[in-house]
């Protein structure tokens, strides 16, 4: 059982409560684990990666160990902490900022 942690909004859209765990069938890679996600809560298609190209949405991260992964090929193998449900993989919602046009 793979486990996984999604933000807060896409926990309360899937009607889930935590940490999620999930049967992933072969490599055990983020991109077989969102497929396993997709499958069992339908209405979070198309809110973790894009419908068409399934590219990771802009604002979410993928981290692995403490290590982000948003930027790793999907198919990669996940480490087998992941894969064996000992470490969850994390679903991250970035966080944007900056300075205000006045200098605030």
């Amino acid at each position: 059982m793979v486990r996984v942690e999604i933000p807060y909004h896409l926990r309360t859209l899937a009607g889930v409560r935590g940490e999620i765990t999930l049967d992933v069938a072969g490599v055990v890679s983020v991109k077989s684990v969102l497929d396993a996600l997709e499958a069992r809560y339908p209405m979070l298609e198309g809110t973790i990666r894009d419908h068409g190209t399934l590219q990771r949405r802009a604002f979410l991260r993928f981290f692995v160990c403490e290590e982000d992964w948003s930027h790793e090929p999907t198919d990669k193998p996940l480490p087998e902490v992941i894969a064996a449900g000992k470490e969850p993989l994390l679903i991250i919602g970035a966080i944007a900022g900056g300075c205000s046009p006045h200098g605030d």
